[in-house]
């Protein structure tokens, strides 16, 4: 079994404009450092607008912004994401091979010090910027859904990670 740990850090820096952008009205729910065996991996900052309620995250649009702490290739990033994706429950192969490959195309090489932001809205997919340039879209809700889920969702593989983030959000 992989060791994981969360936790929460206290340091917090001003929203970047393209979440103020996304979302005029929000706000900081939860951030915290995930680290993998004891490495660092990234610092996740989840932001809500008001009315967001953490007891069902698909009714909200929200932005969760991934700050890395060593370099990845995108086709990891992509892999590992699509792995995370199947522990909420099945999808087609079909859908798994189309998400893993539209994936591939949105999410870069990964250096120290990137900064990956992901933007849900609720219905109809996700956006995706790199370092605030944008990097590509999944217009596809069942793939946000379960994308943002890999850290929102209550079948998430790190409940602690996802309690820090959604501690600030409404019951």
């Amino acid at each position: 079994m992989a060791l994981a740990t969360a936790t929460f850090s206290p340091t917090i820096r001003a929203q970047a404009p393209e979440i103020t952008a996304a979302l005029p009205e929000a706000r900081l729910s939860g951030q915290s450092l995930y680290r993998y065996f004891g490495f660092a991996v990234y610092q996740i900052r989840l932001f809500v607008a008001p009315g967001f309620n953490r007891a069902d995250y698909t009714q909200s649009p929200l932005a969760l912004e991934l700050e890395y702490q060593r370099d990845f290739a995108g086709a990891d990033i992509a892999a590992r994401s699509l792995k995370e994706m199947q522990r909420a429950g099945g999808f087609t192969e079909a859908q798994g091979a189309q998400w893993l490959q539209q994936m591939k195309a949105v999410f870069p090489n990964i250096k120290e010090g990137d900064k990956l932001l992901g933007l849900y809205t609720p219905g109809a997919g996700a956006r995706f910027l790199y370092n605030g340039k944008p990097a590509g879209e999944v217009k596809d809700a069942e793939f946000a859904r379960r994308f943002f889920g890999i850290w929102l969702a209550p079948s998430t593989s790190e409940p602690a990670l996802r309690q820090t983030l959604l501690g600030g959000a409404a019951q």
